[in-house]
């Protein structure tokens, strides 16, 4: 019989960073951030456009749209830009959550409970390829979402001066 030379990981298999990206990677929301530009950005849209159902009735409180439509529709885009917000902080939270657990050296796990905490140091093998998979398949994830970041807020900020001049 042969003896395996692969370190033995006491870390529950659900609690393993690996699994936890892999989990990440394949659930229906966090894989948004993986793909491709367009199937990225359509969610963000659909969720503006939706939200609108719910600023555009405050908006028109506020602002009447016969009356002033300019506020009307700053206020309304403004009002609309806060649930794809809150969704791409979710997003950016869940992958960084993953991203500092594969990048440390020792990972804090729970064996059966919250009352029995431990923790364990990857072996040098298991640390190199989990910063791998941070720099080469996490990082561009991050980057793209902080990107998505500075355009929100670059519009928002383009209408905050708009409206300044109104």
């Amino acid at each position: 019989m042969m003896k395996s030379s692969a370190p033995v990981c006491p870390v529950p298999f659900e609690q393993q960073p690996i699994n936890e990206y892999q989990d990440l990677k394949e659930s229906w929301f966090f894989r948004w951030a993986t793909l491709d530009l367009r199937s990225y950005l359509l969610p963000i849209a659909i969720l503006w456009g939706l939200s609108w159902l719910f600023s555009a009735p405050v908006a028109a409180v506020s602002f009447p749209l016969a009356k002033y439509p300019l506020q009307f529709g700053l206020s309304g885009a403004a009002g609309a830009s806060v649930l794809p917000a809150l969704a791409l902080l979710r997003l950016y939270l869940g992958w960084i959550y993953v991203r500092d657990r594969l990048i440390k050296e020792t990972i804090f796990y729970e064996e059966s409970g919250w009352y029995d905490g431990q923790t364990w140091t990857k072996p040098e093998e298991v640390l190199k390829r989990d910063r791998l998979i941070v720099t080469y398949q996490i990082q561009p994830i991050l980057q793209r979402l902080k990107r998505t970041f500075g355009l929100l807020a670059l519009v928002f900020l383009s209408g905050s001066f708009v409206w300044n001049f109104l």
